[in-house]
């Protein structure tokens, strides 16, 4: 039985509509969907933030304009340990993150509103390799993308965006998830970049807010506001206790609102998916006819 409440997902809808909707969506499933969320991608996003601090750490002393520490050579070693541990972590969590948004959007369509918690988890674990392996070749596009003057990525960037949710909705090989999503946009780019751009600015500028404790913080310790700004605190202002706690808390923030992005997107995808294959208008038929021969 259908709720009240309930998003309908498979729609063609406007701009307005798709922001529209990810917020309801959110606002609706906020308890069941972070349970959902923080259970099954919690622990990842645990050793993402242990090892964002144990980066931001190791590069103090690269920032350290001190005189009198001018002559300590830094441990490139530890630096090079610390940024591997950071981008393979982030890379990770990131991957749980959408993952378990669009399982969990799969299970709450599938259901009619409800979710099944078992079958969340058991699909986030068994795509696990599925997710890395795209968003490695996603990001290979994307750096790829940047040689000609950086136009590359921005048109690579409409269809990776929405590759993922080929892969999980339509259950697609990798290969066919990054094929089937040129074709999914293709006499869509235009609509789906702006789209996406504006939903894009939107996380941008809530993430910029949730950054400006960590920049006041670092000001005040450098002297800005008193008028006596020392550049050599620099370095020690990266390794303070109290901002590695700011600066991990400002990248948990950013990392939740990743997850707006990945359900705007599935909006996206489900709007592009019914104007050109129509397969939400052919299943509310079915079920039409389903109901009244009964």
């Amino acid at each position: 039985m259908q709720n009240n409440n309930y998003v309908e997902f498979k729609k063609k809808r406007d701009l307005g509509e798709i922001l529209g909707d990810t917020f309801a969506f959110l606002r609706t499933q906020l308890k069941p969907f972070f349970n959902t969320f923080f259970k099954i991608a919690g622990p990842y996003l645990v050793i993402y933030l242990i090892c964002h601090a144990f980066y931001t750490y190791s590069t103090g002393d690269l920032f350290n304009f001190n005189i009198e520490k001018a002559s300590k050579t830094p441990d490139f070693i530890m630096l090079f340990v610390s940024l591997l541990l950071f981008i393979i972590s982030m890379i990770v969590a990131y991957s749980m993150a959408q993952s378990v948004t669009l399982h969990y959007i799969k299970s709450y369509i599938e259901n009619n509103g409800s979710i099944n918690y078992s079958q969340i988890r058991s699909e986030v674990y068994s795509s696990f390799w599925k997710f890395i392996g795209l968003s490695f070749l996603a990001s290979v596009c994307l750096v790829i993308g940047l040689i000609p003057c950086g136009l590359g990525t921005i048109y690579l960037y409409v269809p990776m965006s929405l590759a993922f949710s080929i892969l999980i909705f339509n259950q697609k090989s990798v290969g066919d998830a990054f094929s089937d999503s040129f074709s999914l946009v293709k006499d869509y780019w235009w609509i789906t970049f702006a789209t996406l751009l504006v939903i894009v600015i939107v996380v941008f500028v809530a993430g910029m807010a949730f950054g400006i404790p960590s920049a006041i913080y670092m000001w005040a310790k450098m002297g800005v506001f008193s008028a006596e700004v020392d550049p050599s605190s620099m370095g020690n202002n990266l390794t303070d206790p109290i901002s590695i706690i700011i600066q991990a808390l400002s990248s948990l923030c950013q990392y939740l609102l990743s997850i707006i992005t990945v359900v705007a997107g599935a909006l996206i995808y489900f709007d592009l998916n019914e104007r050109k294959n129509l397969t939400g208008t052919m299943e509310r038929i079915q079920n039409l006819g389903n109901s009244t021969n009964l």
